[in-house]
């Protein structure tokens, strides 16, 4: 009696001191903190551990050493650009576009974000065109390969895509991958081998210091980039897997959004590469100038937004909630998690009770259950203020996609939830053209057609088990 007296004694005290170092060393946000403290009274034992996993602090200085910019002369157009829009002189292709010069001004001084109006861009809403029109391109490579993707598997797909890479590697093309350590868990030495092997330059993003024990769940490289001879990039959702293909029974059809882009926006890709690959490497890439050959080919706007936890602000949310601050007609919002914290849903709330139509879309199967049913309840706050909310039918949805009023929009690699937001490193093109955005809006609306529309009555009905498991994700949200 006495053992288990001083057990529970010292579980009691251990839980007050880890709850004390939460709320007061490690400065955790509010809504991140009373998380932690909810599941360490409810779960002393097991609350610790997952702690361990997932909400230990990674000291910047030690993990996030990139490279500085300057010699790439970016500092230096940021503030040329930011000159111009001072002084209303900044050049725009599209005059209606021109009105959002604060969300291009809002990324130059938040990110670094350089404006480049003379991009063409492709849109694939399905796997099998964008791995084929990715495959092509990568087998006209002459210089270099670049991709870096959070998930790649040794399946059908990922030995396909090694495939050309090896064939490439023994013409004399530079190759290099980068993946990261945990979504690429299942990705196995023999299939890295192979592409060492070949002459392929092979790179884990925060590997654990024991093969095959990685708990670090958090500071995870989510960002999906392929360049290609510097003059061709693509952005977006689609991993290396046969289940992006549609090959799973589990998620069927999967319905993602990537992009391909020509013109000097690969450049800036090109650099977040780098400094990706220079901190996961050891074998650092020189900024050479062949590295940044690209044409302009178009007139599209685009700007490469880049955020993670080396960073104390939020740069893309910070863009999703300037967009949905400037919308006056509507807003389509495509995302497989739709987890937002109070600033990103007071701003949709007050865009949908303005009159703006608010459009979401979410996956009708989930597949991490706890993230799922947070974002149910998520979605019922904005019923609540008149929006409409769409449950994708036709497989699984994964695109990250913001549209608005039929002339900016977004497309990336960060969902809506605290994980895109603050934990993981993710990319997104935010783009400023009046077709390029119809073509999404198109899109949507055809989407839509695949899907069932999640109304008030029919939320209001959801079982008493439903209404559970929603409100324990919620009270976990700002940890999943």
């Amino acid at each position: 009696m006495v053992i288990w007296t001083l057990l529970l004694g010292f579980i009691i005290i251990f839980n007050i001191i880890l709850g004390f170092s939460i709320i007061f060393l490690e400065r955790k946000d509010a809504s991140s903190t009373w998380a932690w403290l909810m599941v360490l009274l409810f779960f002393p034992i097991a609350g610790f551990v997952l702690y361990l996993i997932f909400g230990r602090p990674i000291s910047k200085k030690r993990i996030f050493t990139w490279d500085t910019k300057s010699r790439l002369g970016v500092q230096t157009e940021v503030k040329s650009q930011l000159r111009a829009l001072e002084e209303r002189n900044f050049y725009f292709k599209h005059e209606g576009i021109a009105e959002h010069e604060d969300l291009v001004s809002l990324h130059l001084r938040n990110d670094d974000a350089i404006f480049t109006h003379d991009n063409k861009v492709d849109i694939y809403t399905d796997g099998t065109e964008k791995f084929d029109a990715l495959m092509e391109d990568m087998e006209k490579a002459t210089d270099h390969i670049h991709l870096l993707y959070y998930r790649i598997r040794s399946d059908q797909l990922g030995r396909r895509v090694a495939d050309v890479l090896i064939k490439k590697a023994n013409e004399g093309v530079e190759v290099r991958v980068l993946f990261d350590d945990m979504g690429s868990r299942s990705l196995s030495r023999k299939y890295i081998k192979r592409l060492e092997n070949a002459g392929v330059l092979v790179g884990a993003f925060f590997p654990p210091k024991i093969a095959k024990l990685n708990f670090k769940i958090n500071y995870r490289n989510h960002r999906k980039l392929a360049i290609i001879d510097g003059k061709v990039g693509y952005i977006g959702g689609f991993n290396i897997g046969d289940e992006y293909l549609g090959k799973k029974k589990k998620f069927g059809y999967w319905r993602d959004t990537h992009l391909r882009i020509y013109g000097h926006a690969v450049q800036n890709m090109q650099t977040r590469f780098i400094l990706d690959w220079n901190q996961a490497s050891r074998n650092d890439i020189l900024y050479e100038d062949r590295f940044y050959d690209s044409i302009p080919y178009g007139d599209v706007g685009v700007q490469i937004v880049s955020s993670g936890p080396d960073s104390d602000w939020e740069q893309i949310k910070n863009g999703y909630i300037k967009m949905i601050m400037e919308a006056k007609e509507y807003i389509y919002i495509q995302t497989p998690y739709f987890i937002p914290d109070e600033s990103l849903r007071d701003v949709l709330r007050i865009a949908a009770m303005s009159g703006v139509d608010v459009k979401v879309m979410i996956p009708n199967k989930p597949d991490h259950p706890f993230v799922y049913w947070a974002t149910l309840s998520s979605v019922g706050d904005l019923l609540n203020a008149g929006a409409e909310v769409y449950m994708y039918q036709n497989g699984f949805l994964h695109a990250k996609t913001i549209v608005v009023d039929g002339k900016i929009s977004s497309v990336g690699t960060a969902n809506i939830d605290v994980r895109s937001f603050r934990l993981n490193f993710e990319v997104n093109a935010f783009l400023y053209d009046l077709d390029l955005t119809q073509r999404l809006d198109d899109a949507f609306n055809r989407d839509i057609m695949l899907s069932t529309q999640l109304t008030k009555k029919l939320y209001q009905q959801r079982s008493l088990g439903i209404r559970f498991k929603e409100s324990v994700s919620r009270l976990i949200s700002p940890v999943l």
